[in-house]
């Protein structure tokens, strides 16, 4: 079975959500969103590893609030960067060498179930880089910065990038060996690209949404609450126990 590790992007800084502090602790029901995206993987036989990736700014309260929790899951805790590709690549530098693929997600993306998952990792084994990704449904407008629209842009072979991204390890590690300062890369499949290497996409849908607005949040907590609850055949342990 090919191992994967799972690096959990929450150092962004979040400004169109608004608020005093970052979106990744805004709580669904009774856990904070970071807490969420990390149950999405936690628990999988093929995940050997969790990376969580905070803004310096948030390490030390999260250390106080949640370290020893996430050390009872065994997630590795690092500070990320001023933009994404720099907090990827710090988290790449604690990836396990037991570790076969690395998958980046938002720690904003909490809808993401366990068969998108099980797909883009699977597709990811075969062709060594896959993302989620939604086909864009919609009339797409090109605006100036004057808010008047410049063009309508055919939305003909055009996707919206989601996450999990997976790649073999030594791929990803190989496409930031070569990014430099100064690079707009705002996900690792464009990073991944730029290499030379092929990136898969496996169609999603809009349900997979990024939490970006406060709006954002009821619109997520209405599709985990659509979703049948999963059977439970096993003792809650401490970590589900806690009280966030």
């Amino acid at each position: 079975m090919a191992k994967f590790s799972v690096i959990i992007a929450a150092a962004g800084k979040g400004h169109r959500y608004g608020g005093k502090q970052n979106k990744v602790f805004a709580k669904l029901k009774d856990r904070p969103l970071f807490i969420r995206a990390i149950e999405l993987f936690v628990n999988r036989d093929d995940v050997c590893q969790m990376i969580l990736a905070v803004s310096p700014n948030d390490a030390q309260y999260v250390k106080n609030q949640y370290g020893p929790n996430l050390g009872f899951m065994g997630v590795t805790l690092v500070e990320g960067g001023a933009h994404r590709w720099q907090t990827v690549a710090n988290g790449l530098e604690a990836v396990s060498e037991e570790a076969d693929f690395v998958a980046v997600h938002d720690a904003a993306r909490i809808c993401t179930t366990s068969e998108m998952i099980d797909r883009v990792f699977a597709e990811a084994t075969k062709s060594g880089a896959a993302i989620l990704a939604v086909p864009l449904s919609g009339t797409i407008k090109r605006v100036s910065d004057s808010g008047v629209v410049d063009e309508t842009v055919s939305r003909e072979g055009l996707f919206e990038a989601q996450t999990p991204q997976v790649f073999r390890r030594d791929t990803l590690v190989a496409a930031y060996a070569d990014v430099t300062e100064g690079t707009e890369a705002t996900d690792d499949a464009e990073i991944v690209g730029a290499s030379g290497h092929d990136v898969t996409v496996v169609d999603c849908d809009m349900r997979n949404l990024k939490i970006t607005y406060p709006g954002d949040l009821v619109l997520a907590g209405a599709i985990i609450k659509s979703r049948p609850k999963p059977k439970v055949s096993r003792p809650r342990g401490p970590f589900e126990e806690a009280q966030w």
